[in-house]
């Protein structure tokens, strides 16, 4: 899935950035919160990791302008202040969450898989289409039991295709989630992909689970109906 980092210490942003993308998030980074609102205005994440006091716009005028837009993408705030007041006044804002400086990485990823996935609509880790299963925080992925390899963009795909399982997605609705601004890769990146997932996902299996809807896109589901 895809991140954006807003986060005025270039240091700090860049270690977070550098953890998320180890984990197989497509993820961009801006410095102050003007470049953040205008990012947002053109462009969809699935999380966004907002620190609140930064130059030009604060994470508060950044959030509202999202909430704007009508966009309810989830965010967390990071911020060095920890006095109740301050974590009421974030979430009341329109956060999702909360992250007080200093933090570990893994509370960070922990807070980020519990946010997309509430706002997927899943209330576990392990998301099940039928007999593939795919673990959100181990990032294993088995099919009949039997564990399946996978690259790490080839996960980012399958766990997108799974959040959002039934839903058919456009291919680029798909590539704009899964890849980030520095990708300049060719046009037919998406279904290169698909290819390589259904022959590691669906290849030797009777029931096959990834579909094309011609002219639309692709879902990920247990039956063929269009």
């Amino acid at each position: 899935m895809r991140v954006l980092i807003v986060e005025d210490e270039k240091d700090l942003n860049h270690i977070i950035g550098k953890h998320l993308s180890a984990e197989g998030y497509s993820v961009d980074s801006c410095y102050d919160g003007e470049e953040a609102i205008d990012i947002l205005s053109y462009t969809e994440y699935d999380a966004i990791v907002l620190d609140i006091m930064m130059p030009k716009a604060d994470g508060y005028e950044v959030l509202r302008s999202l909430r704007k837009q009508g966009k309810n993408t989830p965010v967390l705030f990071l911020t060095a202040k920890d006095s109740i007041s301050d974590r009421v006044k974030g979430l009341d804002s329109g956060a999702n969450d909360y992250l007080v400086k200093p933090f570990s990485m893994q509370e960070l990823s922990a807070r980020i898989r519990a946010m997309t996935r509430t706002a997927f609509g899943n209330t576990e880790n392990v998301i099940t289409v039928d007999d593939l299963e795919l673990d959100c925080n181990s990032h294993i992925v088995k099919r009949a039991g039997k564990e399946i390899v996978l690259s790490a963009k080839e996960y980012a795909l399958l766990e997108y295709l799974m959040m959002n399982k039934g839903r058919i997605l456009s291919r680029e609705k798909i590539e704009d989630h899964i890849w980030n601004f520095d990708y300049e890769g060719g046009t037919n990146v998406v279904d290169v992909y698909i290819r390589y997932l259904r022959k590691k996902i669906d290849e030797g299996h009777e029931k096959k689970l990834i579909h094309t809807v011609r002219g639309r896109g692709y879902v990920i589901r247990e039956d063929t109906q269009e």
